[in-house]
């Protein structure tokens, strides 16, 4: 809340603030803030007393490049009542100016007077004092002021950086009334704030400049002011013979960079292209005005250089002034060299020019060309500080391009946390905390952040991290850095942690003093934000490095929480598509096996980890004590690939109830795929996945004459597993997989003995690019050479030996130990197109079910088979025959060598016909017919509790 309708004083909700009624959405949120740390650092609006120092420098670099500005806006605000100051880093007045001179007199020392401190934790919230905290421009109107002695003023206020290291100096702060305000004042502000850091930097350049020029004045005295030919200093081109290119003059100018750093004289062997070297040397010098620096050599020692290299001094030394500018203009870099500088290097060579004797670096008597002689260039002039801070930036770049390499290797969430933390530890901070909320772990977005914050990674130079553990959840208080992100703010940076505890560690001391006992003494909060999502915070700390956080710091933060964020919700998005399809897939797949008594069966279901695929399996029961097994391979990865394995499989299962041949079934899936697929051609123009194909095998097994009939459309073979332990894999006729339509598909029948193991699979098990296939099958026949196992003992055995370690393939695995029916509870009667024959049937099936103690049912049966057994004889044909299973059921079926089928139909009052299918399907839990290669048969199954 500022400006409105012309009012500038939040006054109510200052007052509501103070009572500790909430005021958030109606105060802006600096301003609130800064309330906030006011008042944990109990801070009372009425105080009136600042702390007061006259140990500043009144004549510093700050105050002299600040002073032509102040005079400038004095002089354009003359006559007014606007009050200009400015302040050092630490909230320091230095210099305060006034457009109505006669103001000085009239207001109190505190606003008139240098030397006052204006640190927000001393006067609570101000222009200075939060431009301070909050790094920006700021303006604080009316009753924003946190003390009751500025409610009438409003302020404007702007850091002062040092453009070499991104430090803040000093603060400028417009103070006006409060009816002052003008659209145009931020501008102002800001440009004249720019131009005192451009005078800032303009001292730079002529301290640098004074260092070039005693460095050349200081090789003219050592050559004792004499005249003659000078052929040991030249050029890096010439000494190189040939030039440097490039890559060379960067490799030697980031090796002068670090010697620089140090005032100490050094010397370092530096390596460049095409096997040639030469030797840094770094010299301390002090200009004529006392500015300590550094001057960087390259030096070649060994044979002379060619006679074309051995100029006269003229040329020499202009070949150094061509050197130092090009030093200038080549690194452009590194931050002291200057444009503004090249120009009085390049003069100040030229003067050299006029009598450059012979080179220092030449033994005394000892002639230029003599082998042996050192000749030298000039590569770099500057002061340490600067250098030091060159070498950050160029440190820093090199960060951010590892981190585009080091972030986001995986899809995975809580890895692409640990990696940011990875890359910033130690070259950036010394710990790194990372919060997420449960949410974004889940692969979802958070609707609030705050109430499910978890501590997702802790990491540091040290074990023994003073913060809270992974798994923690965070719980934060209002103001607190981690808030202030939430809520909006691009970063946080606290510079200072050691010398007063900040307000917003107050309400949680304890596990702050855990902290600062670790020499944690800076820090920098940024929120995770990723296509407008907010994502959680990463928290940067220092403390082994004595240098705090920084401005420049903050954005490499910022820049380092924006990759690491872009990646985390790629990995959140791809979790979430991953968890989806996995979901969906699971429910598509069978959640239970149902009950038969053909085969003894267990399954695995292994998803791959790069994401989920389309393969499937299913045991379905049929008629006649019967069990289909099927396994099937979509192929693609996602919820395409999910989606249509659970079509295939539910049109699969579909067909199985209509009893169709294995080679039949496939065929009919084959077209349904190639529907399928014309139906995704539109959307595969459009970018989507379109289907491509899937294999199958499906196999259908009868305990009563243990004989499995399979056929396969592009599926690996089963692995047959005799009840000795002998292991096969049938040569079954391969069938082209499912989608290409129109070619046809083969069956074999195989005799499996009781107890024998069918194993099917899907290629994900033995298709591994790391893996010859053969060797995985020779792997699987020896996992499934035991047949004395169980199914699900088979299952672990198999995954364990033989499913890839990282599986790029889902993995279906189908493992059925076979049953048979005991021929004493099979019977079977074959007879003649006979009517009169129906009684002779109901009979003995009667004294059938007495022998096996199914008296009850006899009723039932005999109804339904007199019904089936007279269709077949009058609408059927020859063979006919009957035969009853008691298994799990009583099943009766009756088969004729007609394909015509029976209608269930409901009779009127006056057909004399029509009422037997009636009769059966009421009198049966199921009933159905099925097709054979020489006729069909009609059953029905009665339960065995029926009775």
């Amino acid at each position: 809340m500022g400006v409105t309708g012309g009012q500038i004083s939040p006054v109510r909700s200052r007052e509501r603030f103070l009572l500790g009624e909430p005021v958030e959405g109606s105060v802006r949120g600096p301003i609130l803030n800064s309330w906030m740390r006011s008042r944990m650092l109990g801070l009372s609006p009425e105080q009136t007393d600042l702390p007061y120092t006259d140990d500043f420098d009144p004549d510093s670099r700050l105050v002299r490049a600040a002073a032509p500005v102040l005079d400038q806006l004095q002089t354009r605000f003359s006559g007014s009542q606007m009050n200009i100051s400015l302040a050092d880093g630490n909230g320091t007045v230095l210099q305060r100016r006034f457009g109505e001179p006669a103001l000085a007199g009239r207001l109190p020392p505190i606003q008139s007077v240098p030397g006052f401190v204006f640190a927000e934790r001393y006067a609570g919230t101000n222009g200075i004092g939060l431009a301070l905290a909050e790094r920006r421009l700021c303006q604080v109107y009316g009753a924003e002021h946190f003390a009751e002695r500025s409610q009438a003023n409003a302020c404007s206020a702007i850091p002062i950086r040092d453009q070499f290291s991104g430090h803040i100096v000093g603060v400028l702060c417009f103070g006006y009334p409060r009816g002052y305000e003008d659209p145009s004042l931020p501008v102002l502000v800001r440009r004249a704030a720019e131009s005192i850091e451009r005078r800032i930097m303009e001292q730079s350049s002529a301290r640098e400049r004074a260092l070039l020029r005693t460095y050349l004045d200081a090789r003219l005295r050592a050559r004792g002011g004499e005249s003659g030919d000078d052929g040991q200093l030249i050029a890096l081109d010439e000494l190189t013979d040939g030039g440097l290119d490039l890559q060379d003059q960067m490799v030697l100018k980031a090796r002068a960079t670090e010697l620089i750093c140090s005032p100490q004289r050094a010397a370092v062997e530096v390596s460049l292209s095409h096997g040639r070297g030469v030797t840094l040397l770094s010299s301390p010098v002090t200009s004529l005005s006392g500015v300590e620096g550094v001057v960087v050599e390259a030096v070649l020692t060994g044979e002379s250089p060619p006679a074309h290299h051995l100029a006269a001094s003229k040329h020499t030394a202009s070949a150094l002034g061509a050197l130092s500018l090009a030093a200038t203009e080549h690194a452009d870099a590194l931050p002291w060299h200057l444009a503004e500088a090249a120009a009085d290097r390049a003069a100040a060579a030229r003067s050299a020019a006029s009598g450059a004797p012979d080179s220092p670096g030449a033994p005394d008597g000892a002639p230029a060309d003599a082998p042996g002689a050192v000749v030298r260039g000039l590569v770099l002039v500057g002061e340490p500080e600067v250098g030091k801070y060159a070498v950050a930036a160029r440190r820093r770049l090199e960060l951010l391009a590892e981190a585009s390499t080091r972030i986001g290797t995986t899809l995975d969430v809580s890895r692409t946390a640990w990696e940011l933390a990875e890359t910033a530890v130690p070259r950036l901070a010394d710990y790194v905390t990372v919060d997420l909320p449960g949410a974004v772990l889940r692969g979802e977005e958070s609707a609030d952040p705050q109430a499910d914050l978890r501590r997702t990674v802790v990491h540091g130079i040290r074990d023994d991290c003073p913060f809270y553990p992974v798994g923690h959840q965070v719980r934060l208080d209002p103001g607190t850095p981690h808030m202030r992100c939430l809520e909006g703010e691009p970063a946080v940076l606290e510079t200072d942690l050691q010398a007063t505890t900040p307000a917003w560690m107050v309400p949680g001391l304890d596990h702050a003093r855990g902290i600062l006992a670790h020499d944690v003494h800076s820090m920098i909060c940024v929120p995770l934000l990723a296509r407008g999502v907010l994502l959680g915070i990463a928290t940067f700390y220092r403390s082994e490095d004595p240098a705090p956080f920084g401005d420049d710091d903050t954005r490499l933060a910022q820049e380092l929480a924006a990759r690491a964020a872009l990646c985390i919700d790629n990995a959140r998005r791809y979790t979430r598509e991953h968890t989806l399809a996995l979901a969906l897939q699971r429910s598509l797949l069978p959640r239970g096996l149902p009950e038969q008594g053909a085969v003894e069966v267990a399954h695995h279901y292994l998803p791959a980890e790069s994401g989920v695929g389309g393969d499937w399996f299913d045991v379905i029961p049929l008629s006649g004590t019967r069990v289909a097994l099927l396994v099937g391979d979509v192929v693609g990865h996602g919820l395409h690939a999910a989606a249509t394995m659970g079509r295939l499989r539910i049109a699969a299962r579909n067909f199985a109830e209509l009893e169709l041949a294995p080679d039949e079934l496939l065929t009919h899936l084959d077209n349904l795929l190639v529907r399928l697929d014309r139906e995704e051609e539109d959307a595969s123009a459009t970018g989507s996945n379109g289907i491509v194909g899937a294999t199958c095998l499906y196999a259908v097994y009868d305990p009563t004459s243990q004989v499995c009939t399979m056929a396969r459309a592009g599926h690996p073979p089963p692995a047959l597993v005799d009840p000795d332990g002998r292991v096969t894999f049938p040569d079954l006729p391969p069938g082209p997989p499912l989608g290409l339509g129109g070619l046809p598909f083969e069956t074999a029948e195989i005799r499996l003995p009781e107890h024998s193991t069918l194993v099917l699979y899907t290629d994900g098990l033995v298709d591994d690019r790391h893996r010859d296939i053969d060797v995985a099958l020779d792997q699987l026949r020896d996992a499934l050479a035991h047949p004395d196992r169980r199914p699900e003992d088979t299952c672990r055995a198999v995954i364990e030996a033989v499913a890839p370690e990282h599986p790029g393939d889902d993995i279906a695995l189908l493992v059925a130990r076979t049953r048979t029916v005991p021929a004493d509870r099979i019977a079977t009667w074959d007879l003649p197109p006979d009517p009169s024959l129906v009684a002779d049937i109901r009979s003995a099936a009667t004294r059938r079910l007495a022998e096996w103690g199914l008296e009850e049912l006899s009723f039932a049966a005999e109804l339904m088979l007199s019904e089936l057994v007279t269709n077949a004889v009058r609408y059927g044909s020859e063979p006919i025959q009957v035969r009853l299973i008691h298994d799990r059921s009583l099943i009766c079926e009756v088969s004729d060598g007609s394909s015509t089928a029976p209608h269930l139909r409901r009779a009127a009052t006056t057909d004399e016909g029509g009422r037997g299918l009636f009769l059966v399907a009421q009198l049966s839990q199921a009933w159905g017919a099925r097709y054979t290669p020489h006729g069909k048969v009609i059953w029905a199954e009665c339960a065995l509790d029926a009775a």
